[in-house]
């Protein structure tokens, strides 16, 4: 692991080195260029680096994006090459432009070439800035696509088919057709029966072990006392000493004394002398019995 590690260093150093002497050469090239479109000395010799350090950019962004915004700096990417690669062509093809103390000059003899490499050279920088915005930007708001776990839902999945059995199915063998409905056999189909031999009977499969039944421990039984629920039994009920009838019937009496004939009803009787719902129809009828009485 260590060699890998430091065969990868080794690589990376080695493909720095490269692009270094590479962009010096082109450097040369390039601060040419500029000086002959009407740069000074200082935007002359910043002007490679507004060309191939966006090429430089370019390529880190495709190592980072995905999808279109990849394809987007690839072509940035191609794009800045391609007009790097003309222009160290032009500084090849045109001996004036190796001169130490140029300040301007032609670079091509026909007018449109001339004018079209003019605008290739100039251009090249304000591109540098709209690009380059826009690859940092999509760098930065960038969200890596999360990595599923297959593994658990395989496992998953494995288990529950693993722990099914035939004696979990929900109709193990199909229910056999009235006796009703079968058609009855003919003399000569029951000869026919008679004469073949029977059919091989197929195994019945096995059912899968069924696992012990595990003994979990139970909790020991607190020693706390625990608050009555439930129906209190007779026995522990209050003594409450009971009425008869005529005693019901008094009390019932009284406390319907200034109600009207609508008004007693058997609930009505029942919350007011706290009896049972029996009870409290039998003197309903009664007091009603006794007022009509009364009115005649």
């Amino acid at each position: 692991m260590n060699l890998h590690r430091k065969g990868r260093a080794a690589l990376v150093l080695a493909l720095v080195a490269v692009v270094a002497m590479a962009f010096r050469v082109s450097w040369n090239a390039l601060r040419d260029i500029a000086n002959a479109v009407g740069a000074d000395n200082t935007a002359a010799t910043l002007y490679p680096f507004v060309v191939d350090g966006l090429m430089a950019l370019a390529l880190v962004a495709t190592l980072v994006l995905t999808d279109k915004a990849r394809d987007f700096a690839l072509r940035v990417l191609g794009a800045y090459t391609l007009a790097s690669l003309v222009l160290n062509y032009v500084h090849g093809l045109v001996p004036k432009l190796h001169d130490a103390q140029l300040d301007w000059t032609r670079l091509a003899d026909w007018d449109p070439a001339n004018w079209a490499l003019v605008l290739l050279a100039t251009s090249l920088p304000v591109g540098s800035i709209y690009f380059g915005s826009d690859l940092v930007a999509k760098v930065l708001h960038h969200r890596p696509d999360p990595i599923p776990a297959p593994d658990a839902n395989a496992e998953k999945s494995t288990e529950i088919t693993r722990n099914r059995s035939t004696a979990d199915l929900a109709v193990s063998t199909p229910a056999s057709a009235p006796a009703a409905l079968l058609p009855m056999p003919d003399p000569v189909t029951v000869d026919f029966l008679k004469s073949t031999q029977l059919a091989k009977p197929t195994p019945t499969p096995e059912r899968a072990p069924v696992a012990a039944i595990e003994h979990r421990p139970v909790a020991a039984e607190s020693t706390r006392p625990r608050r009555a629920t439930g129906r209190v039994p007779e026995v522990a009920r209050s003594a409450r000493p009971r009425r008869t009838k005529d005693q019901l019937t008094d009390e019932a009496r009284a406390a319907t004394a200034d109600w009207t004939d609508g008004q007693i009803t058997a609930e009505g009787i029942r919350r007011a002398v706290h009896t049972s719902p029996v009870n409290a129809r039998m003197l309903r009828d009664a007091l009603l019995t006794e007022r009509a009485a009364n009115t005649v």
